[in-house]
């Protein structure tokens, strides 16, 4: 074999657009645009399966956790040492993009090819993970499978999270195969993993503003969700003056605008406040509405902010229900902290970027990310790539450059070897960069 520096050829643009297109062609019928493959479904499991053939056509040995994350690997000359790897998730929202989490699956089996193909030797194993259920559309928490991993999801949550259907995350995992009673034997233990950098579209738009092919992630935002119901009178419409009426998406509405000033506020920059979805009923209309459900998502680097912004939040709308004559109750949904990702995987990364001759940015993710879940086990990294079309994500309109996905796999590999040459000193002893 030979050694990793010698890595000859770079990465397959064209070989990754029909990586991604095989991909995002496993969408549900009759779903609409885009693609749609929810966690812990029929669809999301064929999905990993596709990973599955693809990583043992290259000789990899494969197999499935307890949480229905796939990994793959690839032996390194030393088994005494623990694991590099690199992934991320097949799921999707519905009518999603191709690229969310599918590029960072198809950047993994393009890395694990390349280092076959030229038969690059590494000490530490390689491998190669597709997360699963990381998208939170269905059960409203994000990250299932490498929550699992991480540590911060047990066996004994997953009858607490249901979809808009009523099924239980428990229950979606028994319906294809997977026994929720035994995912604590899914979670990762220190010893065994080295390091883990995951690649991602932006999902934004800094990179393709500023014309810089890499992000090279310092920070991740925490999110906090909450549902809020509203419960006041359903009555006619012609029949109930204005002044006696007890609205509920009314009072939904004055506190979405109340939110969204929130967030702008001076206290708050770098707050984001979302309500991403509303239910009201009875729905008619010629009916006030009597009942509302609004889901909010808080997002922030800062956790103490976070969660303040939340508690504040969920206040002023108690407020806003009993001046309106409207009861306001709270639901806890998820909630994951902000964190900030290790100098020596970020340091591996920005001296990728400079061996490739590629210019960067240090930047933070406002997205959650399974890098986010597992970080307390292992030391993690993350590369951003550009999206284009003013950064659209969570739409059909996503759109990724190939020839920047290959720009990324080529700066990945390179951070990969990097700390695989690391193994027997601290990862801080890699070049430093000003990052």
């Amino acid at each position: 074999m030979s050694n990793a520096v010698e890595l000859q050829s770079r990465a397959d643009a064209d070989a990754i657009a029909e990586l991604i297109a095989e991909f995002a062609a496993m969408t549900e019928p009759d779903s609409g645009p885009g693609v749609t493959r929810l966690a812990y479904t029929p669809l999301e499991r064929a999905a990993h399966e596709r990973f599955t053939e693809h990583m043992r056509v290259l000789g990899l040995r494969v197999w499935t956790d307890a949480a229905g994350n796939t990994i793959a690997e690839r032996a390194g000359t030393d088994p005494s040492l623990p694991a590099i790897g690199t992934g991320s998730h097949l799921d999707s929202v519905p009518q999603a993009g191709r690229y969310d989490g599918i590029a960072g699956v198809v950047a993994a089996i393009e890395v694990a090819r390349l280092l076959q193909d030229q038969a690059i030797e590494h000490r530490h194993p390689v491998r190669f993970v597709a997360f699963a259920a990381e998208e939170g559309a269905r059960f409203g928490q994000a990250c299932t499978g490498s929550r699992i991993a991480g540590g911060l999801t047990a066996s004994a949550d997953l009858d607490n999270k249901r979809d808009v259907n009523g099924v239980s995350i428990a229950e979606a995992m028994r319906s294809v195969g997977i026994d929720p009673a035994e995912v604590e034997d899914a979670r990762w233990r220190p010893q065994d993993w080295h390091a883990f950098v995951e690649l991602h579209i932006e999902q934004g738009s800094v990179l393709d503003t500023l014309g810089l092919p890499i992000g090279v992630v310092d920070q991740i935002s925490g999110s906090t969700r909450f549902a809020l119901r509203f419960q006041g009178r359903a009555s006619h419409t012609g029949g109930t003056p204005m002044h006696l009426r007890a609205d509920a998406l009314a009072a939904a509405a004055q506190v979405i605008f109340t939110a969204e000033a929130l967030a702008k506020d001076s206290r708050h920059h770098g707050t984001r406040i979302t309500v991403g979805r509303l239910e009201v009923s009875p729905g008619s209309i010629t009916t006030i509405p009597g009942d509302c459900h609004a889901y909010v998502d808080v997002r922030d680097v800062d956790s103490d902010r976070q969660r303040d912004t939340a508690a504040e939040l969920a206040d002023i709308a108690r407020g806003i229900g009993r001046v309106r004559g409207v009861k306001v109750s709270v639901r806890p949904l998820a909630d994951a902290s902000p964190i900030v990702l290790p100098a020596s995987v970020r340091n591996a990364i920005v001296h990728a970027c400079i061996t490739r001759g590629l210019d960067y940015r240090v930047m933070p993710s406002g997205a959650s990310h399974d890098t986010q879940m597992i970080s307390g086990v292992v030391p993690s990294g993350m590369v951003f790539v550009p999206s284009r079309n003013h950064g659209v994500s969570h739409s059909p309109d996503e759109l990724t450059d190939e020839t920047d996905l290959a720009a990324g796999v080529d700066v990945l590999i390179a951070a990969l070897l990097a700390l695989d040459g690391a193994a027997h000193e601290s990862p801080e002893n890699l070049e430093n960069p000003d990052v």
